[in-house]
């Protein structure tokens, strides 16, 4: 059995192989004398590397997902959630989406600038920007950084249209960014809340605030007049669906508008780094998770196909749905869409200030 990384998601650190990367190699003998020579191994810590993109606006023509671009200030995500679909992308740098996923993570320093020139842009046109599609905007490292921040106060003097995903309380920080947008119609905040139990958050999503924290933040957001749903995605078979109605009650409390749920997905490197984890955490029940997920997933650990691979198939997902249809209706939760405005957009000033 694999041995648990205090404070990690992913119990191992992989070399990716799906592009053909070269694979990382050490010495054997090197590594036998490692803690003679240097002391006992200590925790991982965590790196950031400036990285420099040419845009920051990331575009999808994904038929199944609500919004048609993105921004993404940070590659890797501290939070280390051992479900994380975007883990596969860390591959792409030659790292792999186990630990270095965790441990090695990318600034966009650059991201305010490259945002501003590129809403400056002649014909853009305006539409709801995502934050948090891929990796958490609000993970710790932001504490220091800012640099989701830096790209809202472009986007509250542009008056754009945007909405934020996280796993974290400190969206909070940003309310006196947040709210007098929301006032306009131009921002939402998900809260992701897929469990409330402590002990199953700390291995599953190990850096991550505790639930009750993230819910007392969906309260925050809410009296602060921010339109605020909650997140119960992922739900993990035999590990957290008995827990979905008692996580939409705790979110009717703190006043959320609506809530919704994905079945969790595990595409490429995230399945064996599931599987791991399973047998670290919980080798009593690996088996019968793994079977009831390809019942969701038409008999494979992941379903790649548009639609199917956020609602799932089979028994076990028409009963997840039928469960959170019902307590839905019954808590009075996603009664209306929300659509943001996109007519108040401005270009961001140029060297020349606005006659008006």
């Amino acid at each position: 059995m694999t041995r648990p990384n205090h404070g990690r998601g992913a119990t191992r650190n992989e070399t990716p192989t799906r592009f053909n990367l070269k694979a990382r190699e050490e010495d054997g003998d090197w590594r036998d004398a490692r803690d003679a020579l240097d002391g006992p191994a200590t925790p991982r810590r965590t790196t950031v590397t400036t990285e420099t993109p040419r845009t920051i606006i990331t575009r999808n023509q994904s038929l199944d997902v609500g919004f048609d671009r993105s921004i993404n200030p940070y590659r890797g995500c501290e939070h280390g959630c051992i479900y994380c679909f975007a883990r596969p992308s860390h591959a792409y740098h030659d790292l792999s989406p186990g630990l270095d996923f965790e441990t090695r993570l990318f600034a966009k320093p650059d991201a305010p600038r490259l945002l501003r020139a590129e809403l400056a842009a002649s014909g853009y046109l305006p539409r709801p920007i995502a934050f948090g599609t891929n990796t958490d905007p609000y993970q710790p490292i932001e504490g220091d950084w800012r640099i989701t921040r830096a790209c809202l106060e472009v986007l509250v003097e542009c008056r754009h249209p945007f909405t934020i995903t996280t796993k974290s309380d400190r969206v909070t920080r940003d309310l006196d960014l947040i709210a007098p947008m929301a006032a306009k119609g131009l921002a939402a905040v998900v809260v992701s809340v897929p469990t409330l139990d402590p002990s199953i958050a700390r291995t599953l999503e190990p850096r991550c605030p505790h639930p009750r924290k993230r819910l007392a933040a969906v309260a925050k957001l809410i009296e602060a007049g921010v339109p605020t749903f909650v997140s119960l995605a992922p739900v993990v078979p035999q590990i957290t669906d008995h827990e979905m109605e008692h996580i939409l009650e705790a979110a009717k409390e703190a006043g959320a508008r609506g809530a919704f749920f994905l079945p969790v997905r595990l595409p490429h490197e995230v399945a064996p780094l599931f599987r791991a984890w399973l047998e670290t955490h919980y080798p009593d029940r690996a088996a019968k998770v793994m079977a009831t997920i390809q019942s969701i997933r038409g008999g494979r650990d992941n379903d790649p196909n548009f639609f199917t691979r956020m609602q799932g198939q089979g028994p076990w997902a028409d009963l997840l749905r039928t469960r959170f249809g019902i307590a839905c209706r019954k808590l009075d939760l996603n009664r209306e869409k929300l659509v943001l405005r996109t007519d108040l957009f401005r270009p961001p000033e140029g060297d020349q200030l606005r006659l008006f």
